[in-house]
């Protein structure tokens, strides 16, 4: 009874909501009973029975306020979530002809002495900005010949559009994949389907070097995650969009264009390639294999 009087709500502990209906019914029937009957000797009985009765009526409302409280935060929290859920999906959309120029993770000297600072600084400002600025005209172009119904020179900007979103996307990966505390070997997920695939990582490390010293002109080395073979692929891609694959997801990607290395190794492509292993960060490529092997299409 004391701690009914202190804490109506602990009759909800261990029992359900109609075997306490149940129990207060009976109770007030009792204390009606006994309200009736004079005799002095039911006195302390029937007070201690008004109590018990008060104790679990005010427990009964004590939870059922307490449900309908619990109800309505819920419902509150539910549309807050579902409003916020709705304002990330649309903050994730990038508005036609809005690209922009992704940040380095690193400063530009971070890579030295295997990539000049002077370079980084060229690359990401000029190179891929030049990719986005031109990714961003080719999508406004087509929005504009979608309004006014003139296709004349559709072929001109898909063809833009192709050049400078691959390079914009490729660039973006590159950026990610390096790290000055890089080199060294993978390990565990990613070093497993690199020996599945490639045997060793030595012969794939062999195969993805000669992949990029052998780009004919300018172009790109890419480790792939194929969702159709359900492995990993080595590929080369002219400029950054002529000789790839679709249906394949980019990996860990090497910029062999020139102007990637141009200044500090000149002709020495090979060079290049060989110091680059160096920086690249493996714990990047290996959370993009991880999302890459969700993706798994029917093998053919």
């Amino acid at each position: 009874m004391h701690k009914l009087d202190k804490n109506p709500s602990i009759v909800f502990d261990n029992e359900t909501l109609p075997t306490i209906q149940k129990q207060l019914n009976k109770l007030m029937t009792d204390v009606n009973y006994y309200k009736n009957t004079p005799q002095a000797l039911y006195k302390d009985l029937m007070n201690d029975l008004q109590k018990e009765a008060s104790a679990l009526y005010n427990g009964y409302r004590s939870i059922l306020h307490s449900n309908s409280k619990k109800n309505e935060q819920k419902s509150k929290v539910e549309k807050k979530s579902n409003s916020k859920k709705s304002s990330e999906e649309t903050s994730e959309i990038v508005p036609i002809g809005e690209h922009k120029l992704p940040p380095l993770p690193y400063p530009y000297d971070a890579l030295e002495p295997y990539i000049d600072s002077e370079i980084m600084k060229l690359h990401h400002q000029k190179h891929h900005q030049g990719y986005v600025d031109g990714l961003n005209k080719a999508e406004k172009e087509m929005k504009k010949a979608r309004r006014n119904d003139d296709y004349e020179l559709i072929k001109h900007w898909e063809r833009e559009a192709a050049f400078h979103g691959a390079g914009h996307y490729l660039h973006t990966i590159f950026w990610d994949i390096m790290n000055p505390k890089g080199g060294g070997k993978p390990k565990g997920e990613l070093m497993k389907w690199i020996k599945q695939s490639f045997h060793s990582f030595e012969s794939f490390k062999k195969h993805f070097s000669e992949a990029a010293k052998n780009v004919e002109g300018v172009g790109w080395a890419i480790l792939v995650w194929s969702p159709r073979s359900h492995r990993l692929e080595i590929l080369q891609s002219e400029k950054h969009q002529v000789l790839t694959q679709w249906d394949v997801i980019p990996l860990l990607v090497l910029d062999v264009w020139e102007h990637a290395y141009y200044l500090q190794y000149k002709n020495k492509r090979d060079e290049y390639v060989d110091n680059w292993w160096n920086v690249v960060c493996w714990d990047s490529v290996s959370k993009r294999l991880e999302q890459a092997k969700k993706v798994k299409w029917q093998p053919y």
